[in-house]
């Protein structure tokens, strides 16, 4: 993982350097500056500027502050935490009282359209670089993997998008916003070609590169997401009878350094704690413990909500939620009151690790994008609808079988064969076992349940408008008028 992460840091270093530099003022070719045509020439700086793609994944604007906030935050599982008068911008994300100016839609609109942009320029130049044929159609298929799912994400908040599958030239910068449909045609298009290409396991020097697996689950989730249970059975069942994956024993342990690339790992973005910091991410910083032990900001509260929704003495409850007076998962310290923060618990699947020289900022832990038992669910969910219960049922029992552990007398099997019970059981599931995964948002919306949850814990939701998050108005402003805004905003 160390020998990938590496590549990774150096790669987007100099992505930045041959994508920033591509005009002179005397039009030469200088000889120490990279540009797209002279950066773009043996096989090391077509692996660089793949890893360039997936350094993106640790970025702010990616996958920390903004996108906690309009995932966790904004759903029923979490309030904003910290302060009360920190970050007031996810407050409003928390209340569903943002609008058009909110800093986080505006964040993650370009983070993510930069990862498209590296992956764009990758994808677009490495086919002319000589090279060995099968690794240069690996490189371009984890671009086109990496480039779906950056637009996943963003479809899903925000709808119709601009569809940008090319280094744009400046007079092509001003772009319309394109059918959602056309967004998950091209994510689809991208993630089966991923499937084609990928191989099922990389070297352990490699690990953390995008797998056939991690292609297959993406596309079981995409098709979720769209409601079409039969292919979602297909590929989510790829998956499991592949048997590369399987649940890690311990899910108290799932989510420490112990559990980074485990056996249940299916994606999962690469971090490491070092003095510079260039290898870490702030994911877990900024939910980690607010001020001593863990100098963390405290954001990501696990809601009221979420701590009733377990059942009974779950041990999920205790490996997702940590408590003042606890000893951190590392057993470094304890937990300690702080008088600033209002009901104080926070994320114990994104505690702070013990930091390199204090560089707390930019920590180690990895980011646990797609789980083996998140495919399990999906599967069970999509064999439900399909008719097939026993086979839904054996699935989602699965996951509560390493849940209870060693216990017979907590989590007793589902035995529900009655269609719409049981898929409320595995929604709750779904709900528990991925809590403060970034997922529950998304779960709610595609369920068709976002109003009626939001409205019953008194989030004034509404419902043709908080579906969608606004379009930066920042950005409609530098459109000129042709990005269009969504409804209501």
């Amino acid at each position: 993982m160390k020998k990938f992460l590496s590549k990774i840091i150096l790669s987007g270093a100099l992505l930045v350097a041959a994508t920033s530099c591509n005009e002179d003022f005397l039009q030469k070719e200088p000889l120490n500056i990279l540009t797209d045509e002279s950066f773009f020439q043996t096989p090391e700086q077509a692996i660089e500027a793949t890893n360039a793609v997936y350094n993106m994944l640790r970025r702010w604007e990616v996958h920390v502050f903004s996108y906690v906030g309009m995932t966790d935050l904004v759903s029923d599982d979490a309030d904003k935490g910290s302060t009360p008068t920190d970050a007031n911008f996810l407050l409003e994300i928390d209340n569903l009282t943002f609008n058009a100016g909110n800093l986080a839609p505006a964040t993650v609109w370009n983070g993510y359209y930069r990862g498209i942009y590296r992956a764009n320029t990758a994808i677009e130049r490495i086919p002319a670089v000589e090279m060995d044929e099968g690794l240069k159609a690996r490189l371009i298929a984890e671009c086109r993997f990496l480039r779906a799912y950056y637009y996943f994400n963003m479809v899903r908040w925000f709808g119709d998008l601009p569809l940008i599958t090319k280094p744009l030239t400046p007079s092509e910068f001003e772009q319309p916003r394109k059918p959602a449909a056309e967004v998950y045609a091209q994510i689809i298009a991208d993630l089966e070609a991923a499937v084609a290409t990928l191989p099922e396991t990389y070297p352990a020097a490699e690990v953390g590169r995008i797998t056939k697996g991690a292609a297959n689950g993406m596309l079981a989730r995409v098709y979720l997401t769209l409601g079409d249970f039969q292919k979602t059975e297909q590929y989510a069942m790829a998956v499991i009878n592949s048997g590369k994956y399987a649940l890690y024993p311990n899910y108290g342990k799932l989510f420490t350094p112990e559990g980074e690339n485990s056996s249940e790992s299916v994606f999962e973005v690469q971090a490491t704690s070092d003095p510079q910091g260039l290898g870490g991410s702030q994911y877990n910083e900024v939910q980690g413990v607010r001020g001593v032990p863990n100098l963390g900001w405290g954001f990501n509260r696990p809601s009221d909500n979420l701590v009733a929704a377990f059942e009974g003495p779950d041990p999920r409850r205790e490996a997702t939620i940590l408590y003042v007076g606890e000893v951190l998962p590392d057993g470094s310290a304890v937990v300690e009151d702080n008088p600033e923060v209002i009901n104080e618990r926070y994320n114990q699947k994104a505690w702070a690790p013990q930091p390199i020289n204090g560089n707390n900022g930019w920590g180690g832990g990895n980011i646990r994008i797609l789980r083996y038992a998140d495919v399990l669910l999906m599967a069970a969910e999509a064999l439900n609808e399909n008719g097939k219960t026993q086979d839904a049922l054996t699935l989602v029992n699965q996951v509560r079988a390493r849940a209870r552990g060693a216990n017979p007398f907590i989590l007793p099997n589902i035995t529900i064969t009655d269609k719409d019970q049981l898929r409320q059981r595995i929604w709750q599931e779904r709900r528990v076992e991925l809590a403060l995964e970034q997922h529950r948002w998304f779960d709610l919306k595609r369920q068709g349940r976002l109003a009626s949850v939001m409205q019953a814990t008194g989030k004034p939701f509404v419902a043709g408008k908080h579906e969608l998050f606004p379009i930066p108005q920042e950005e409609i402003d530098l459109s000129n008028g042709l990005l269009t805004q969504n409804p209501m905003y």
